[in-house]
């Protein structure tokens, strides 16, 4: 009676053909996730540009404020990954995200009369490098510093 059974040399090379394909395919799925996240901070962007909007037609101004007194009253919708805002207080004049941001991107925001820029922020891979997205009053979006480049 003879036994089959696998060797050792055919486990490890179906180990390495299973560690080659996963060098291969992790950096695709991390840049996947990381443009995935920087579609969700372009959506919350559109969604505090139509705050914005409606702040303009009841007050005839825009507004750096997105909690309190004379605010647009905005929050992203869940568990949002990029800080957006404007410069200022946590929780005022901007919502902190979940990943790691380099806020002295904030100083590109401004709001007033003439117009509005609105920033989200997030080191989106990770890197040490945010990724600065921008709104403006006229509905541009903008990536003034790409983390994925």
């Amino acid at each position: 009676m003879k036994v089959h059974g696998i060797m050792l040399i055919e486990v490890m090379i179906v180990v390495a053909i299973v560690a080659f394909l996963a060098v291969i395919a992790v950096p695709n799925y991390l840049k996947f996730v990381a443009r995935a996240k920087r579609a969700e901070a372009q959506l919350n962007l559109v969604a505090l540009y139509a705050a914005q909007k409606v702040y303009w037609s009841e007050h005839g101004t825009y507004t750096n404020v997105l909690h309190g007194a004379n605010s647009i009253d905005w929050e992203p919708e869940g568990k949002n990954q990029y800080t957006y805002g404007f410069a200022g207080s946590d929780g005022v004049n901007y919502i902190h995200g979940a990943l790691p941001a380099d806020l002295s991107a904030l100083s590109q925001a401004r709001a007033d009369n003439q117009g509005f820029v609105a920033v989200a922020i997030a080191d989106i891979d990770g890197d040490g490098k945010s990724d600065v997205v921008i709104i403006t009053d006229k509905k541009v979006i903008t990536i003034t510093q790409d983390d994925l480049a």
